[in-house]
């Protein structure tokens, strides 16, 4: 791998071939000096003293040899190993916190297809680690180092059982219960295929779950919060209340109403802080959200009475700037939904359990919940082998902007945006109609393509 090795969330490759098992021992042993030297390591749960981590991933192949990679680079710098297998991203956040770990280590590549896997690190108390530690981490790679002998190295157990710990919390943060609902779960053959049914059963819920075989190879394959047709024909055809999509790592979810309409991010948002609004509940009436969201999301919390504060694109950001705000409401259009009052980052699960119990509690189907907020046709152009240099400094397409922004006044929007790892910028366009967006769109790309080039 060339670069930084981070990127918006974690080191992320090919297994075998980018992400070696030599590169997930050396991030090991790197990640446990430079969190010891920052003072992290202050807990007393390991024996004398020791560090402790908790280690999870989902169940793609590769997980296995990364596993013991991780593994071995912690406990051989002295880090004593909790194991806890297969479970979602959240789950491996909300364990470091709970068992008073001094560092989380999640395998996992999301929504990437079977032959990538990533590695995610978590600090103490749950929370991914910000750019300066992991630069720092970086920098600390491969250097000569005095290893534990004897006593001193770490030791490893398994410690499967911690997943009953994660479900009863989340359950423990639902406002009522889903009795009676009949609910699809695609769980894409990733890491909720076991504790999410199990919580929604707990729930009271009727469940039917498709994407819960994961045989190591067949991850997102199909299924899941990226490929939602098959969900869609599911929940039409058992005449199910709902469909909740989840993605590898189980810390996005999407839902389906019970006519096959999907129900992104931005809705399933506009939801919960409605409702966490009629409850007193939604910290200074605001949630946080990024420039992505579709404008017909910002109108909606406005009409409602609600802000909402915009960031750029990445749940790390969004989370940046709902602890900064004091805020506890935030997420993207993707699914990825943080809700600070009960996670440390964007949990699937939990989010999907309290869109449901809104359903439960309203009495109100989850099409008619949807229906507060319009979505504005929202078209994305990109163009690719241009200058991102050039995009950001041209006039002639600042100008070209700045002319559809006057025509669309207040019913759409412009977004120009550079790729963060190619050669590319996108044109996004939102406007009243769709036809509109497209025509606006091509002709931006086309300054884009006439000037960046």
């Amino acid at each position: 791998m060339t670069g930084r090795l981070f990127g918006t969330d974690g080191v992320r490759g090919v297994a075998g071939r980018d992400l070696t098992a030599e590169l997930a021992m050396d991030l090991s042993v790197a990640a446990a000096h430079v969190l010891g030297d920052a003072g992290a390591f202050a807990s007393s749960v390991g024996r004398r003293g020791r560090p402790v981590a908790v280690v999870g991933r989902d169940p793609r192949a590769s997980g296995e040899f990364l596993e013991a990679a991780v593994v071995a680079g912690l406990a051989s710098s002295g880090v004593d190993v909790l194991r806890l297998g297969v479970l979602p991203t959240p789950a491996v956040a909300y364990l470091t916190s709970a068992l008073g770990a001094d560092l989380g280590v999640m395998l996992s590549a999301s929504h990437n297809p079977a032959p990538d896997n990533g590695i995610k690190f978590f600090a103490r108390g749950g929370f991914k680690l910000p750019d300066a530690v992991e630069n720092d981490i970086e920098q600390r790679l491969g250097e000569k180092w005095n290893r534990p002998v004897g006593a001193a190295v770490g030791r490893v157990r398994d410690a499967f059982g911690e997943a009953d710990r994660y479900v009863s919390h989340v359950l423990t943060s639902l406002p009522g219960r889903l009795d009676g609902m009949r609910v699809v779960l695609d769980c894409a053959h990733g890491a909720a295929h076991m504790v999410a049914p199990e919580a929604l059963l707990r729930a009271g819920a009727l469940v039917e779950t498709i994407g819960a075989a994961p045989d190591g190879l067949n991850i997102n394959e199909g299924v899941g919060s990226t490929h939602l047709d098959a969900l869609r024909a599911a929940v039409v055809e058992q005449g199910a209340d709902a469909g909740i999509a989840y993605d590898g790592d189980a810390d996005r979810c999407l839902a389906v109403t019970p006519s096959g309409e999907v129900v992104d991010g931005d809705q399933i948002m506009l939801i919960l802080a409605l409702s966490m609004h009629a409850a007193g509940t939604l910290t200074k009436d605001t949630v946080v959200a990024t420039i992505m969201s579709n404008l017909g999301f910002k109108i909606a919390l406005r009409k409602a009475g609600l802000t909402m504060v915009e960031t750029a694109v990445g749940d790390r950001y969004v989370l940046e700037a709902m602890k900064e705000g004091g805020f506890n409401l935030g997420g993207e259009q993707s699914g990825h939904v943080v809700m600070l009052d009960h996670a440390t980052t964007g949990d699937g699960l939990l989010t999907s359990l309290h869109l449901l119990a809104e359903v439960a509690r309203s009495g109100r189907p989850l099409d008619e919940l949807a229906a507060a907020m319009t979505r504005l046709p929202q078209v994305l152009v990109n163009v690719r082998d241009v200058s991102k240099v050039k995009a950001a400094s041209s006039g002639e397409l600042a100008a070209a902007v700045a002319d559809v922004e006057r025509s669309l006044g207040d019913t759409g929007r412009v977004l120009i945006r550079p790729s963060g790892t190619e050669p590319m910028v996108r044109v996004m366009v939102e406007a009243e109609s769709q036809d509109e967006a497209e025509q606006l769109a091509a002709r931006l790309a086309e300054v884009v393509r006439t000037t960046c080039g």
